[in-house]
């Protein structure tokens, strides 16, 4: 979501200032343009040079160098974002009271664009008084703040104060100004993971279902525009971005009627959950004791979620299934489509290598009712998804 976006980068006198060498990379790396533009004092923690060499364009500290004039104004207006970070409390007290004494603060002060910043102090400082005064003085002016992180600090005490993580700075830039718009208004519902059927106290009928491709899924969804809830069963998995609306769920029971009462307002439906087929017909209240050679468990079929959504199905609903299987894959899925009433499948075979449960890459194809077909060559899952979510825009767009 950042290819192509023009971002200014504004480093302060912080020790954290080691972080922006990172966070340029992976600005340019993400396909972002970055001009560089730094506090006299800054230079004591980070090298000109370095960020030049990662940016490709040369680093701006003095209004006046020789007998050239930066132009703070057409830096403001250049620039997507301008990213103050880290922001020392020095800098944020100057930006509170409007001081203008040098380049960085003239670039805040006349830039258009939207201006985001990522404090960075010691806690003393952090939760003195003032300083809370600044951060909302900062944000009355429509400025936004990315949170401080809790942790080791320079000073060597550990709490409040230290610079977001640079990932988490792309994601808040990404999530907060880059979301496309191409579903914007759209209502998705995904369902991901396992679900675990009790046994007893202790044990559980599962599967292996790591729930990445419905996670990866939910992000691609919510970056194009849309407002996405995600069921989730049991997974170590965890969206990127706040913005998505996660309800944990462990039984195919719990899954069903959380995703039955989401269902009506939803426009987009994706069934990517690996739900239990089966579940054990009276769970044992207490754990069940090793005894004889042999233990008969009686199974009763769990509700079939896609099958039932596609009963309640109203006219302009998406509703897209998932199936994996290991043999007669194209047949079972085109039968699974019809037989339950969804508008696309996406058909997983485990006989791919890289592909399926556990891995980070995957291998599709997608049939649609009106019988056109997609193959997806084997990708990392988020890439899959971005395709699926492609197809899909595609689909509603027709």
């Amino acid at each position: 979501m950042l290819k192509g976006k023009k971002i200014l980068l504004a480093i302060t006198g912080s020790i954290a200032a080691y972080k922006s060498i990172l966070l340029l990379r992976l600005l340019v790396k993400a396909g972002a343009e970055v001009k560089v533009i730094m506090t006299p004092s800054a230079k004591s923690f980070v090298s000109p040079l370095v960020l030049s060499t990662l940016s490709g364009n040369k680093v701006l500290i003095d209004l006046f160098d020789e007998d050239t004039w930066a132009n703070h104004v057409m830096l403001g207006r250049w620039a997507d974002v301008m990213l103050v970070a880290p922001l020392s409390c020095n800098t944020l007290s100057k930006m509170a009271s409007g001081q203008c004494d040098n380049l960085l603060l003239a670039v805040y002060l006349s830039t258009t664009c939207p201006v985001v910043v990522s404090p960075a102090m010691d806690e003393d400082m952090w939760h003195h008084a003032s300083t809370k005064r600044n951060i909302q003085l900062l944000e009355s002016y429509g400025n936004s703040i990315i949170d401080v992180e809790n942790g080791e600090l320079a000073s060597g005490l550990v709490g409040e104060g230290r610079m977001a993580e640079p990932e988490t700075i792309i994601q808040y830039l990404s999530e907060h100004f880059f979301r496309g718009k191409a579903l914007s208004g759209k209502k998705v519902l995904i369902t991901a993971g396992p679900t675990y059927e009790p046994i007893d106290p202790v044990r559980f009928i599962g599967n292996h279902s790591s729930g990445k491709m419905g996670f990866a899924l939910a992000e691609a969804f919510y970056m194009n525009g849309a407002d996405v809830e995600l069921i989730t069963g049991p997974t170590q998995q965890e969206v990127s971005y706040k913005g998505i609306r996660v309800t944990h769920v462990t039984s195919a029971e719990a899954m069903y009627n959380q995703t039955v009462a989401l269902f009506d307002d939803a426009d987009i439906s994706v069934m990517s959950a690996a739900v239990a087929d089966y579940s054990p017909v009276t769970p044992a209240s207490e754990k069940i004791k090793k005894s004889g050679d042999s233990l008969m468990l009686q199974l009763a079929k769990t509700k079939d979620i896609l099958r039932s959504l596609g009963e309640r199905k109203k006219p302009g609903q998406l509703l897209v299934g998932f199936a994996l299987e290991t043999t007669n894959e194209r047949e079972y899925a085109l039968g699974k489509m019809a037989a339950k009433n969804a508008d696309m499948i996406v058909l997983n075979s485990l006989k791919d290598a890289n592909a399926g449960f556990g891995h980070n890459t995957n291998k599709v194809t997608i049939f649609d009712a009106a019988g056109k077909e997609h193959n997806l060559s084997l990708n990392t899952k988020n890439k899959i998804a971005e395709e699926i979510v492609n197809i899909i825009i595609e689909k509603i767009n027709a």
